[in-house]
C-alpha cells in the first residue's frame, strides 16, 4: 500500500504558483495620505470660509448662517475636522520626511471619526438647506429677497464638505490597509 501511495503522489504534478499579491510601497502610501489630507484640508478651509460669510439681508434684519441650527453643527463639524486635518497633516509631513509609519490606530480610528462626522455635517447641510429652500421658493413673499445666494452659498460649503468627507474616506481605506501589515 505504501507503494501506491508514493506512485500517486510522484503522478501528481504539484500545484501551480500563486502570484504575489499586489504589493504597495509604504512611501507610496504615506504619500497618498499626505496629498489626501492637503486635498482635505483645502475644502474644509474653503467650507469654512464659504459658511461663515454666508449672510442675506431679509427685509431690516441679516440672515446669518449662526441663525440656522443646522448650519452651525456643519460649522462645528467643520471646525473639528480641520484641526484633525491639521494636526494629521503635520504627522503625515513628518512620517514622509522621517519615512515612518507613524502612529497607525490614530490614523485608523481618526479617520473612522472624523469621516463619519463629516458626513453627517454633509447630511445635516444638505437637508437644512432643500428643505428651507423649497418653503422659501412657496411663498411669494421671498421673491423680493436675493435669498437664493444664501442657499447657493450654503449648497457650496456642503458640497465642498462632502468632497472631505470623501477624501477623508479614501485615508480611511488606507489606514485599514495599513494597520494589519504593521501590527
Amino acid at each position: 500500500m505504501s507503494e501506491t501511495a508514493a506512485t500517486i503522489e510522484e503522478a501528481a504534478p504539484p500545484p501551480p504558483p500563486r502570484p504575489p499579491p499586489p504589493s504597495y510601497s509604504s512611501a507610496s502610501l504615506r504619500l497618498a495620505s499626505l496629498i489626501l489630507r492637503i486635498f482635505t484640508f483645502l475644502l474644509l478651509l474653503i467650507s469654512l470660509i464659504v459658511l461663515c460669510t454666508n449672510t442675506v439681508d431679509v427685509y431690516l434684519q441679516k440672515l446669518r448662517f449662526q441663525d440656522i441650527y443646522a448650519y452651525r453643527y456643519m460649522l462645528s463639524t467643520i471646525v473639528i475636522g480641520t484641526a484633525y486635518s491639521l494636526l494629521q497633516l503635520a504627522l503625515s509631513i513628518h512620517n514622509v520626511v522621517s519615512g515612518q509609519d507613524g502612529i497607525l490606530l490614530l490614523d485608523f480610528f481618526g479617520d473612522k471619526l472624523i469621516s463619519y462626522l463629516l458626513a453627517s455635517g454633509t447630511g445635516a447641510g444638505f437637508a437644512i438647506t432643500v428643505d428651507t429652500k423649497r418653503l422659501t421658493d412657496a411663498d411669494p413673499l421671498f421673491d423680493m429677497i436675493d435669498i437664493r445666494e444664501f442657499y447657493d452659498k450654503a449648497y457650496a460649503s456642503a458640497s465642498l464638505l462632502l468632497l472631505a468627507f470623501c477624501c477623508t474616506a479614501m485615508l480611511s481605506i488606507i489606514s485599514s490597509y495599513t494597520l494589519p501589515k504593521k501590527v
